[in-house]
């Protein structure tokens, strides 16, 4: 089996643009979450609090690229060209059939989704829908836009498992690339807001709807006063590449993907479950062939939802106990759903690099049914060698990846 090592990285976050953007905003204790005056028309949503990220530049993707792109996939092609350019690859000077992308989102671009429907229902013509609307639209939409933007002609996928999206995209590409099948793979994931995105955890009550006039206070992670998730947006773009090839060319690498595992809960749609969540987990470091105290940090999913905090902080004590440093970083940029396992797993990249952890932001007091785990209150400095991320879904479907410094 072929090593699997990360190169680049490249990230759009309700933070700021690029990976810098990203690690001043945690490091400076720094909360996106803002109030959404635009979404005060619609009725029936109790949450109305959002972390967006900032739309610019676009136009320097060209329009023939560009009209097929959703907001969603433009945050991917601009994340996708950041973690290329870190990484120093030259597209060009890589087989062709040998480097691709891996990109997932929850769906294709909730914007034009919701002109299509306009159009449709509302103006009833569909020659009114542009040519380009379906591109946009499709649950492939990120991973197809990226692939032609970049001329990327290897494996083209797309992972689509809600918040666990990026994730899976990363860990299908580690295991493409350890069956030697590829060499260089673009994976991440993607996400954009739109008052649906929000409103349909909101009408499953998993939305944070307490803090609409005081917004930089949720969502709270793990915390006894948390009341759900806050949406967000943006991108996480990482390269991953066969060891043997990265070394032949001299590549900064950040860190070595040494196990991964997923696996679906079989137990409830939309509630966590803290026995699958604990078989996710044991088969990641299975995978990795490490035991439960080689981990030096645990990057936790915990969105500040009242179920979803719980079964991860049960799973977490009966596995780690409280010994391994455990946080969350939601509270400084939302969820970014499906980017959010790609963009957090980023962050950790940065903190291996500098020895810091970072403390759960908003996380004033743990609640009792968080309890038993080593919550990081203040920034840590540690030296972090092997780092586990967890990112767990709607409908049961769990993912845990583990990394290692090089």
């Amino acid at each position: 089996m072929k090593r699997v090592v990360i190169t680049g990285a490249g990230s759009i976050s309700p933070l700021g643009s690029g990976v810098r953007s990203l690690m001043e905003g945690i490091a400076s204790g720094t909360s996106a979450v803002r109030y959404m005056e635009e979404w005060a028309g619609y009725c029936g949503m109790n949450s109305h609090v959002a972390a967006p990220a900032e739309l610019k530049d676009e136009k320097k993707i060209p329009r023939q690229s560009r009209r097929s792109m959703g907001r969603m996939s433009i945050f991917a092609a601009q994340a996708a060209e950041q973690a290329l350019a870190d990484s120093g690859i030259n597209i060009s000077q890589v087989q062709p059939d040998r480097m691709g992308c891996i990109i997932g989102s929850t769906t294709g671009s909730a914007i034009s989704i919701s002109k299509a429907f306009e159009i449709m229902l509302f103006k009833k013509d569909l020659s009114l829908l542009p040519s380009s609307m379906f591109f946009q639209c499709m649950s492939h939409s990120a991973a197809i836009n990226v692939a032609q933007y970049l001329g990327l002609t290897g494996y083209v996928m797309a992972t689509s498992a809600a918040c666990a999206s990026s994730l899976q995209a990363i860990g299908t590409g580690f295991e493409i690339i350890s069956s030697g099948k590829q060499d260089v793979l673009l994976c991440g994931g993607a996400e954009e807001l739109h008052p649906s995105v929000t409103g349909s955890f909101d009408v499953v009550f998993a939305t944070s709807s307490k803090y609409n006039q005081t917004p930089h206070q949720t969502p709270r992670p793990f915390d006894k006063d948390r009341d759900g998730l806050v949406c967000g947006e943006g991108s996480g773009i990482v390269v991953l590449e066969d060891y043997e090839h990265a070394v032949r060319r001299n590549a900064k690498i950040y860190a070595e993907i040494i196990g991964y595992n997923t696996c679906g809960s079989g137990a409830h749609i939309s509630q966590s479950d803290d026995k699958s969540i604990i078989r996710c987990i044991k088969g990641a470091l299975n995978n990795a062939e490490i035991t439960p105290d080689e981990i030096d940090y645990i990057n936790a999913h915990a969105t500040g939802t009242i179920q979803g905090d719980k079964e991860e902080a049960s799973a977490i004590r009966e596995i780690f106990g409280d010994t391994v440093p455990v946080s969350s970083l939601k509270g400084h940029m939302g969820h970014t759903l499906g980017a959010s396992g790609a963009i957090e797993l980023i962050a950790c990249l940065l903190m291996m690099d500098k020895g810091v952890i970072y403390p759960t932001l908003n996380l004033d007091e743990a609640a009792s049914d968080c309890s038993g785990i080593n919550h990081v209150a203040k920034p840590v400095k540690k030296e972090i060698r092997t780092v586990l991320k967890n990112c767990f879904a709607f409908g049961g479907i769990n993912a845990a990846l583990v990394c290692r410094k090089h």
